[in-house]
């Protein structure tokens, strides 16, 4: 039975970076839809959660979008009561668990894959269950939904310890793949394990991503560095309308300054 939430291109310039955001739209950070009864990360939602989390937002006045549609709005001024949802890793269970609650409610969304490991699993996770991930049928699936398919690298490495070679196959060529793979444009990045610095940034703006999504990047935070919101399965009506309002006034939200720069 569900659970009832009802609330009572290449550039030497100098990177771009925003002031403290105005309160606006935020980005909320989904990993895996499943069983969560072993889940020593956290990253795992049942979908009777997600399902109430999404009936929530919409309660709300609020509906998930993909980070491009998220980014298109913010540019246009119009991206009150949008919310960016974003799920990592490509999951198998995205498609088969994810999609369609995402469909019932009206939702969108920006799914970060790797197309270094189709058909495999978690392999970068020591603990815990191994989780299957899409293999490339299953991202067309994704995208042919309405799903913005995104590159999370290709293997899942921690690109601020990774040499020029490594940085470079992870991030261009990862787009590469994932557009020849899609047959459309792949204008999304997100940083693996959040890790993001410099360097990184630079290498992926040079690659010809629109934008990166990361975690709490700090002083970092602009359109290579997007903060989000972890989602978990704890995340009641109570504790999400605390995040909205906490991570807005830690300026983690999205507004169109932080789309121009």
């Amino acid at each position: 039975m569900p659970v009832d939430l009802t609330p009572p291109a290449p550039s030497t310039e100098p990177l771009p970076r925003t002031g403290p955001p105005r309160p606006s739209a935020w980005i909320a950070m989904y990993h895996s839809v499943g069983d969560p009864t072993d889940d020593p990360y956290r990253v795992t939602v049942s979908p009777d959660r997600l399902a109430a989390q999404l009936r929530w937002l919409r309660r709300q006045g609020l509906r998930g979008v993909s980070m491009r549609h998220l980014m298109d709005a913010c540019a246009r001024g119009e991206e009150h009561g949008l919310v960016g949802l974003t799920f990592d890793d490509g999951y198998r269970d995205f498609v088969d668990l994810a999609l369609p609650l995402l469909r019932h409610h009206d939702c969108t969304a920006t799914l970060f894959v790797l197309p270094g490991r189709l058909d495999g699993d978690n392999a970068w996770d020591p603990l815990g269950p191994r989780k299957p991930l899409l293999g490339a049928d299953g991202i067309r699936h994704a995208a042919a939904s309405g799903v913005e398919v995104a590159s999370h690298g290709l293997t899942h490495v921690d690109l601020t310890t990774a040499d020029e070679e490594t940085l470079r196959r992870e991030v261009s060529g990862s787009r590469a793949a994932l557009t020849g793979l899609t047959g459309t444009e792949v204008g999304g990045f997100c940083y693996p394990y959040g890790h993001v610095d410099e360097r990184v940034i630079t290498a992926v703006r040079n690659a010809g991503y629109r934008y990166a999504c990361a975690i709490a990047p700090g002083p970092l935070a602009g359109p290579y560095a997007l903060p989000r919101v972890h989602i978990g399965q704890n995340d009641s009506a109570s504790r999400l309308r605390l995040k909205l309002w906490t991570n807005r006034l830690r300026h983690r939200a999205l507004d169109r300054s932080a789309v121009t720069g």
